[in-house]
């Protein structure tokens, strides 16, 4: 698995919706962020010593209640002898993050040097999708193209109701990562139940070294207009390269109009989507903003050429489109009234940071929203489409892309044809 990080802010976590892609490596990628004053200089508390009065002095919560608890478990509970002191302690962590109710904002224990170092061999491997927590549940975010995921048919939306046979009730995005992955030619069974289904279905995935995708280009010819199909799948370090030579094959053939297709593309690097934008609306327009708690923003502009701003275009958009997908669709039918066509977005609307603790453990948690140019913030139900299509599992199974047949007609129709 991988996690990716915004190249320009270390500290950030970059767009991505869940805390991992479930792909190739078997060790979690983390930057580290800056240390506070606390742990520079680190205080070790004597358990038996600890009173209310060693909190600080605008917390007025009864900290008695806590330790109440912390010698009923520690004394009474069948098991008690095996709790160790730090096994509670980042148990008790773990509850106070959990607390917030939001599910992109997590605690991580120190990693175990087993589970996560990265296997230089390379005999770890996944499935080729993006997990996460959706409504209490953890689901399909985004299979990736051409990986196990997606060729065993999984969709964005799809709920994981069991791995091996086991629940995932209560599970959280790091202990499924964990559950998932393993070595290359190995399988794992997902239980998966799906809007529309009267029962669920296990899925046998066999574990893949994990190829991520980043563009294709397809140009397409109806009722006499030249259109130009460029399916992007993830916000990466190759999509400004991929975009380049695609926007150059699409000028080329003198496209009467671009499809750009976001379906199933999980997210990555806000100034991929920022220098992406930059193609199709004004230099200098604003993208998006990160607004915090405070109501102070940080403001990012398109960086562009804009040899695309003038070409008509719609943009596609599943339950897969997510954080910077959200943000490059929404920003541009902000700016230009491009329309969306398909189902709602993901509904990544929120940005997070890593904050390190004194003994490496660590809280990603939530700092800000992502606001578009017209002071829309992109909610948990995601962005809605201006017309809608859905992909039924008949479409799938029958090689039928609908919903690429309702952007060309939407586009057409933009196109006076």
């Amino acid at each position: 698995m991988l996690q990716h990080f915004r190249e320009k802010y270390g500290h950030r976590i970059p767009l991505y919706t869940a805390v991992f892609i479930v792909a190739a490596a078997a060790g979690i990628a983390l930057f580290y962020g800056g240390y506070e004053l606390g742990i520079r200089h680190p205080k070790v508390v004597t358990l038996d010593n600890v009173t209310n009065t060693d909190a600080k002095s605008d917390i007025t919560a009864n900290f008695g209640t806590f330790w109440e608890a912390w010698d009923v478990m520690k004394n009474e509970y069948l098991k008690g002898a095996d709790l160790t002191n730090q096994k509670m302690v980042y148990g008790a962590i773990t509850g106070l993050v959990n607390s917030a109710g939001d599910p992109h904002t997590i605690f991580l224990p120190p990693p175990d040097s087993v589970k996560f170092q990265q296997d230089v061999s390379g005999n770890f491997g996944g499935i080729g999708a993006e997990i996460g927590i959706k409504n209490s549940q953890l689901v399909i975010i985004a299979p990736l193209k051409n990986n196990p995921a997606e060729q065993a048919g999984l969709k964005a939306g799809d709920a994981i109701v069991a791995i091996d046979g086991k629940s995932t009730d209560g599970i959280d995005v790091n202990s499924a990562v964990e559950k998932i992955r393993g070595e290359i030619g190995t399988t794992v069974t997902l239980t998966i139940f799906r809007d529309g289904w009267d029962h669920t279905k296990d899925f046998k995935l066999v574990r893949a070294n994990i190829q991520v995708p980043t563009l294709d280009t397809e140009m397409l010819h109806i009722n006499g207009k030249t259109i130009a199909h460029i399916s992007l799948y993830a916000f990466n370090e190759n999509a400004p390269l991929g975009f380049y030579q695609a926007a150059l094959t699409a000028l080329f053939n003198k496209s009467d109009g671009i499809i750009l297709d976001l379906r199933d593309n999980p997210g990555g690097y806000l100034e991929v989507a920022t220098n992406l934008a930059g193609w199709f609306v004004n230099k200098g327009a604003v993208v998006v903003k990160e607004r915090y708690r405070t109501g102070n923003e940080d403001t990012f502009y398109a960086n562009g050429n804009e040899a695309l701003k003038d070409v008509p275009m719609v943009i596609l958009v599943n339950k897969g489109s997510a954080s910077a997908s959200e943000i490059l669709a929404g920003a541009l039918r902000a700016i230009r009234g491009v329309k969306l066509v398909g189902t709602n977005t993901y509904g990544k609307g929120t940005v997070q940071e890593l904050r390190t603790l004194s003994d490496n453990s660590q809280i990603k948690l939530t700092i800000a929203n992502w606001v578009l140019p017209d002071d829309t913030i992109i909610s948990e139900d995601g962005l809605a489409p201006d017309v809608e299509a859905d992909l039924s599992d008949a479409d799938i199974a029958n090689h039928n892309d609908s919903q690429l047949k309702a952007a060309e007609d939407t586009l057409l129709k933009e196109l006076g044809k």
